[in-house]
């Protein structure tokens, strides 16, 4: 029984995954592509210092086998070499690659919606693809996102790729905030078609419009001033009535977000909060807050809590000690009882029972005496008996005071 609900949560979530998750459909392959229908595509690339990251994006980009694209990467003021080595990428296929340094950030307006809407400026292509400097692209890729566009008739395609992590926070780290969005948005793909423009979700490291459909919404304009861009053009997209649609390529397009600690609380304590506030109604925000937090603690505290409570009653189990009572409060008399055979279950059914022992929730005896007679004599049973003493005493005072 223990196992069992030591394992609970993380059975949970193996039932919710099998039963309840949809991964999108992967996009069409490149030759799906109509070769007349190939218009131009322009690529825009924020960057904000990106020097480890910037090379890698733009020779895997330069390298793509689509016919007509061209490659606009704009400084977000970095302060290290991503300019430098932006310039210093071979052109490849694209018919040009221009590197733009960003203008001052103006009033009412956040980086990387500032950097997208200089990058769409000086673009001139029929498609538009906004994409970040951590990603890196197989040569079909720009294909398959295009054709997917024109099967699905979509005014936004959002694709989901592979998360590459290589250090051990990454791979502490990033699981578990993958699961919490599957628990927001265990299908993908009907989520978007949900007409409800809240149930609205991209992908910020690659969105593809169609040019005339990025004009209509009002482009970055509309969403200057926020943290997730991304997804608060879904949601505008949705509440104009146009079509948004989501597609995987795993094997296409790969990106590694984060390298440190650091840089994972920064860049997941904004994605996650103020996704999820947008994500849910502003009547819902103050009871759906504290609930998902402590479902979001729960799933992952509890179970290494109730390992380690159990597995301080197998060793009280096991072991010939006296009783520790817990008995400064009144009704702890009643834990006295515990015998050792039923530690390793009680102490983990006790707390977690509604009334625990004589009506009360309380902690526990950790140890219980097996044979008074085996210790008597020793240290550890003379403290003990002392403990009983003095609490014996301090009961009959506190009779004698109140009668």
């Amino acid at each position: 029984m223990t196992i069992l609900l030591l394992a609970f949560p993380w059975i949970a979530v193996l039932v919710f995954l099998v039963l309840f998750t949809r991964i999108p459909s992967e996009l069409p392959p490149a030759d799906a592509l109509d070769p007349e229908r190939a218009l131009r595509v322009s690529v825009v690339i924020p960057a904000r210092n990106e020097a480890v990251n910037i090379e890698n994006c733009l020779s895997s980009i330069a390298a793509s086998t689509y016919p007509d694209f061209e490659i606009i990467i704009v400084d977000d003021r970095s302060g290290d070499e991503t300019v430098a080595l932006s310039r210093s990428v071979p052109a490849g296929n694209p018919s040009r690659i221009v590197v733009i340094d960003g203008e001052e950030l103006p009033e009412g307006w956040l980086g990387k919606p500032w950097a997208c809407w200089q990058g769409a400026q000086v673009s001139d292509g029929e498609f538009l693809l906004f994409t970040d400097a951590d990603t890196m692209h197989g040569p079909q890729m720009l294909s398959r996102a295009v054709a997917g566009l024109y099967q699905d008739e979509a005014d936004l395609m959002t694709v989901l790729g592979r998360q590459l992590m290589g250090s051990f926070w990454e791979r502490l780290v990033q699981p578990q905030i993958f699961l919490l969005m599957l628990f927001r948005f265990p299908d993908f793909e009907r989520a978007v078609r949900n007409p409800h423009w809240r149930d609205a979700i991209a992908n910020g490291q690659y969105i593809l419009f169609p040019r005339s459909a990025y004009d209509e919404i009002g482009g970055h304009v509309a969403v200057q001033a926020e943290v997730v861009e991304g997804m608060a053009l879904a949601m505008l997209v949705k509440r104009e009535g146009k079509q948004l649609r989501i597609r995987s390529a795993v094997d296409d397009l790969h990106t590694r977000m984060y390298r440190s600690l650091a840089g994972i609380i920064e860049g997941w304590s904004k994605n996650i909060v103020v996704g999820g506030w947008l994500s849910v109604p502003p009547s819902l925000r103050g009871a759906v807050a504290p609930v998902a937090i402590a479902a979001g603690v729960s799933l992952w505290i509890a179970p290494p809590v109730v390992l380690l409570a159990g597995l301080v009653g197998w060793v009280a189990g096991r072991t010939p000690a006296a009783v520790v009572r817990c008995g400064v409060r009144r009704e702890c008399r009643d834990l006295d009882v515990l015998h050792s055979r039923h530690a390793w279950t009680a102490t983990v059914r006790i707390p977690l029972s509604p009334r625990g022992v004589g009506g009360r929730v309380h902690l526990p005896t950790l140890l219980e005496a097996r044979s008074k007679r085996r210790m008597e004599g020793k240290a550890l049973y003379r403290v003990c008996a002392l403990g009983d003493a003095l609490m014996r005493e301090h009961r009959a005072g506190r009779r004698a005071q109140h009668p």
